[in-house]
């Protein structure tokens, strides 16, 4: 029984290591020298032409999803839509904020001389059904501007597989809380990338 315990714990920090080396991050365009002493950074988010899954725009999925929900139970997909949107405001963007600011010497704080702006462009939800799981992700581009004018872009740098589950805690049967450990990974990831 022990033995069977230590293989599965180390089964699944295997697993937390190959999910955490997923992730890449590479400078696209300009330079992100000019933060290297900067103490604070604003952030926006934005979801343009975002993909979701199999579906080529997040419309399509959203309201497929929303149907689905509301034939099971009427208006149980239209809270559902709410909270797809919802979550974005409480849980994405905080998650980003909270470990960017711990991984980097900034702090996320509105009227910085900069911005980061965040555009998601692909979500992979994943699934947890307890005995089976596929850990969600994402992919999106961050762009660094001057906050007085979002016209001067400083640098462009992508993210690729930015990894999200919860494993260890159990917490992410809910998809929302498996996106945003993709959000928690991609402010940590995109703070050591400008910290180094």
């Amino acid at each position: 029984m022990k033995s069977l315990q230590l293989s599965l714990v180390a089964l699944s920090v295997t697993l937390l290591a190959l999910n955490a080396n997923a992730q890449h991050i590479k400078l696209l365009e300009g330079s992100i020298d000019v933060l290297k002493n900067e103490k604070s950074i604003n952030t926006e988010f934005t979801y343009k032409d975002m993909r979701v899954g199999k579906y080529d725009k997040e419309a399509d999925y959203v309201n497929e999803k929303k149907e689905e929900y509301n034939k099971k139970e009427p208006g149980k997909g239209d809270a559902w839509a709410k909270n797809w949107e919802g979550d974005r405001q409480y849980k994405y963007e905080p998650k980003f904020n909270e470990l960017f600011e711990k991984y980097s010497d900034m702090i996320v704080k509105p009227g910085s001389k900069y911005t980061l702006i965040f555009n998601t462009n692909f979500t992979e939800l994943g699934f947890n059904v307890g005995v089976a799981r596929k850990s969600a992700q994402i992919n999106g581009d961050a762009v660094i501007v001057e906050t007085a004018d979002k016209s001067k872009i400083i640098a462009k740098i992508r993210l690729e597989k930015a990894p999200g589950s919860a494993f260890f805690t159990g917490n992410d049967f809910d998809s929302g809380d498996r996106i945003a450990e993709c959000y928690a990974s991609a402010g940590k990831g995109l703070a050591k990338f400008i910290k180094k």
